[in-house]
C-alpha cells in the first residue's frame, strides 16, 4: 500500500494565529483543523513529499517553538477515506463546481459546469480561497464576454490543472506549467478525468521562461507573492496587448506590493477580488 505523510501540529490558543499565518503563506493546498476539548487546535497537513513536510516542521519550530509537532507516514487508503469526508463540492462564480470523482454523477449541480479533480495532497482542489477566487474571476470574465471560445490561455503554476480545465470547458485552448513534477502528473490525470483533449490543454514542467516570446489572451498565475513580484516583467510580456491577467496566491496585505511591481511594468491599476484574507488582482 502506497504511503503518504502527515504533519500534525497541536497549538495552544495563543499560538493559533501564528500557526495559521505561517500555514497560509507556506501551504497553498490547504490543511485540516480540529478544535480540541482542551482549547487547543490540531492542524493536519498531508503531502506525498516527506521532505516538504520536514522543512515545514522546521520552519514552524523556529517561528512557533511552543507547539507540538508529529511527522508520520500514513497509508494512502486512510488518507483517501479522510478526503471523502472532507472534500465537499465547491461552487465558484456563476458557472463552475469542483467535484471529486466519486461525486461526478451527482445531479445536484446540473446547472453548473463540473470540474472533476482527483484529490492529491499538494495541489489545488478549489477549497483553497486562491483557487476559488481564480475560478470566480474566470466565470465573471466569461459572463462579461471578456473571454470566449478559441482564445489562448496560460496557466502558470497549474497545480491540479483546475483553472486550465475550467477554461477548456468553455472552448479556450492553452497550456499549464508547473515547476513540481508531481503537480504535472496530477494535472495530466485530471485532464483525462475531464476528457480534455491533450492538444487543447498542453501540460508540462517549467515556468514563465518556457513561453518567452509568446503571448496569450488570458494569463493566470496562482502562485505566491514573491515569485509573482520577481517574474512581473516576464508575466506582463506574456499577456497579449488586449489580454486579461489574473494574479492570485496573495494575502490582502501583500497586494499593494505585488500590484506595484506590475504597474512599474506599465499596467494600470488592478481590480481586486477579495475573499477573507486572500486577494486576486485582475487586469481585464
Amino acid at each position: 500500500m502506497k504511503q503518504i505523510y502527515r504533519l500534525e501540529i497541536v497549538a495552544q490558543e495563543d499560538a493559533y494565529d501564528r500557526v495559521c499565518g505561517l500555514l497560509a503563506l507556506e501551504v497553498s493546498f490547504g490543511w485540516e483543523e480540529e478544535n480540541l476539548p482542551t482549547g487547543e487546535t490540531r492542524f493536519r497537513i498531508h503531502c506525498e513529499q516527506e521532505s516538504y513536510l520536514s522543512d515545514l516542521r522546521d520552519r514552524i519550530r523556529r517561528a512557533v517553538p511552543d507547539v507540538c509537532q508529529t511527522l508520520s507516514a500514513v497509508e494512502e487508503k486512510d488518507w483517501v477515506d479522510a478526503w471523502k469526508q472532507f472534500f465537499t463540492p465547491v461552487c465558484c462564480g456563476s458557472r463552475f463546481v469542483v467535484l471529486p470523482p466519486w461525486l461526478a454523477d451527482s445531479p445536484e449541480f446540473a446547472e453548473r459546469t463540473p470540474i472533476i479533480i482527483e484529490p492529491k495532497s499538494a495541489f489545488g482542489t478549489g477549497h483553497h480561497a486562491t483557487t476559488a477566487l481564480c475560478l470566480r474571476v474566470i466565470s465573471d470574465l466569461l459572463d462579461e464576454g471578456r473571454l470566449a471560445a478559441g482564445q489562448r490561455f496560460l496557466d502558470l503554476g497549474t497545480g491540479s490543472g483546475v483553472l486550465g480545465i475550467g477554461c477548456c470547458k468553455y472552448g479556450l485552448r492553452g497550456e499549464g506549467l508547473d515547476i513540481d513534477p508531481l503537480a504535472v502528473d496530477n494535472a495530466l490525470e485530471n485532464r483525462e478525468l475531464n476528457r480534455i483533449a491533450p492538444e487543447a490543454f498542453t501540460i508540462g514542467a517549467g515556468s514563465i521562461e518556457a513561453v518567452k516570446g509568446r503571448t496569450f489572451d488570458l494569463v493566470l498565475a496562482n502562485i505566491l507573492a514573491r515569485p509573482l513580484t520577481e517574474m512581473a516583467p516576464d508575466i506582463v510580456a506574456a499577456r497579449a496587448a488586449d489580454g486579461a491577467l489574473v494574479l492570485s496566491g496573495l494575502l490582502v496585505i501583500q497586494a499593494d506590493g505585488v500590484e506595484a511591481a506590475y504597474r512599474a511594468c506599465g499596467l494600470p491599476e488592478a481590480r481586486r477580488i477579495i475573499d477573507g484574507e486572500w486577494c486576486a488582482l485582475v487586469w481585464a
